[in-house]
């Protein structure tokens, strides 16, 4: 779509009428900041929408839902614009852009935090560390609150707290119809159900409110990286490790390529490996006896698991994750089985990227103890997440690269039950929403989007609207590039 196009969608008298009634700004096609304001982290989405609205606050969020309900406009919302399926941006419509909005107010007395939805989990642990206080945050500091406790929410703290989602304790949203509720355990609790791993389909929330635990300042958190041929002893003896581990210790398995960074040796930079990480939340002390067995599976490439700041852990896969390259993620839910540790091992050496990878998440203690029906989450019981990366600098081959990704998926869910997870999924389908809410809780999401957005108004997400609206749309798109090697080893070292 041409610039031009995009312009004239909207006269320039009904965008002075919108831009009059708000605090924040309307950038259009054409606008100098134009292209800065259309940007998404996920660079496969290269959308054109037809204007952005910053919205300075809840005022500026209502007038720009009343806007698009009356110009009849597709509306993407956009927090931390993390979304890997690209819903943080659309062709045409409007993106309500929440990014603005970042106050957060901590109550340490009461442990609690509320924030504005364009928080990024960085800004958050900022302000309830000064407290000594954390919730369960994003592995990647740059993540937005909002879209990722809605679809659930995976972090370093997910055995000992469970995930974002379980420590919401109250949201509020813009409804369709114009109105601003407040959702918690008593008010509009159908809905704060929803909104605790249902996605974003039910409104627009504007500030969430979490339950806040000790956790920190210092912790006992990192990586321990070892070579591609101790792998599946690596892997098999880590599941061994951790099968009984306190709740406290939350940890996962990378299969990745080792990138050039100084704490590597230079002869295995570029050559695939497998990385033990994981933070435990309790005392130093007590931790360096919970993660003994995980320095003792190989022989280490190097160990980098020690006592560090919460928020240094936090932010320390920022630099490999920075915005503009190419991502896909797919996703299954399965058990730790010898068999899905060898595919997982025979795929980790056919990845298309160095910057492809293939992740296993550990799960249990607090996850798996809330009950299934507490949450629109309501995949409990597997010991295992599985999370398949296609990651480029650019768009060369990169369909074939999600192909690898979707093909890798699917051999490994041949092992389980074919659930997956919502927020690690990069494309949006009927299937896609019923392996990530079976059953009765698809239906009951159903009932409550119809109760709240019937005619589907908010449709980009992982959607389960069944008005007018309702038809899914295809987003595959080309996009921007990734910082170059240089960058990358700058951002390491």
């Amino acid at each position: 779509m041409s610039i031009d196009t995009a312009k004239g969608i909207l006269g320039d008298a009904t965008v002075a009428e919108l831009q009059s009634a708000l605090r924040g700004t309307v950038v259009r096609p054409g606008d100098p900041e134009y292209d800065q304001a259309r940007a998404v982290w996920n660079g496969a989405h290269d959308k054109h929408p037809a204007l952005v609205v910053r919205c300075a606050g809840t005022a500026d969020v209502l007038r720009a839902v009343e806007f698009a309900r009356s110009q009849d406009l597709l509306v993407a919302v956009r927090g931390g614009a993390h979304s890997i399926a690209g819903f943080s941006t659309c062709d045409d419509g409007i993106v309500i852009d929440l990014s603005g909005m970042r106050a957060a107010h901590v109550r340490p007395r009461e442990r609690r935090v509320t924030a504005q939805a364009g928080t990024t989990w960085g800004d958050l642990d900022h302000e309830t560390q000064a407290f000594g206080l954390a919730t369960t945050g994003g592995l990647v500091s740059t993540t937005g609150i909002g879209g990722f406790t809605l679809g659930g929410g995976v972090g370093w703290l997910l055995r000992r707290h469970g995930l974002a989602c379980d420590n919401l304790t109250a949201a509020d949203v813009v409804t369709a119809d114009g109105r601003l509720v407040h959702a918690d355990a008593e008010e509009h609790a159908d809905l704060f159900w929803a909104l605790r791993g249902g996605g974003g389909n039910f409104g627009v929330v504007t500030s969430l409110e979490y339950e806040l635990h000790p956790v920190g300042p210092q912790v006992l958190s990192g990586l321990i990286v070892y070579p591609l041929e101790q792998a599946r002893q690596v892997v098999t003896g880590w599941r061994d490790a951790v099968a009984d581990a306190p709740d406290d210790l939350t940890t996962l398995i990378n299969l990745t390529t080792a990138p050039p960074v100084p704490f590597l040796p230079e002869e295995v930079h570029g050559t695939r490996v497998v990385v033990v990480a994981g933070m435990y939340a309790g005392e130093a002390a007590d931790g360096e006896k919970a993660v003994a067995p995980l320095r003792a599976l190989g022989t280490p490439i190097a160990d980098l698991m020690q006592p560090m700041p919460y928020t240094a852990m936090q932010q320390l896969l920022d630099p490999l994750w920075t915005a503009g390259a190419h991502n896909y993620f797919t996703s299954t839910f399965v058990e730790p089985t010898d068999g899905v540790f060898d595919t997982a091992l025979e795929l980790h050496t056919t990845t298309p990227t160095p910057f492809s990878e293939i992740h296993l998440h550990q799960l249990g203690g607090a996850f798996g103890r809330m009950p299934a029906d507490a949450t629109a989450f309501s995949q409990r019981s597997p010991g295992l997440l599985v999370n398949v990366i296609a990651r480029s600098p650019d768009s060369a081959d990169f369909d074939a690269h999600v192909a690898w990704a979707r093909g890798a998926r699917d051999t490994i869910a041949a092992h389980g039950q074919g659930t997956t997870y919502v927020n690690f999924t990069g494309e949006t389908s009927p299937g896609t929403v019923r392996a990530s809410y079976p059953g009765d809780v698809h239906e009951r999401l159903v009932r409550v989007k119809d109760a709240y957005d019937p005619t589907n108004l908010f449709r980009l997400n992982q959607n389960r609207g069944r008005g007018r609206r309702a038809a899914l749309i295809d987003r595959d798109p080309p996009a921007p590039t990734w910082p170059n090697r240089d960058v990358w080893v700058h951002c390491w070292a």
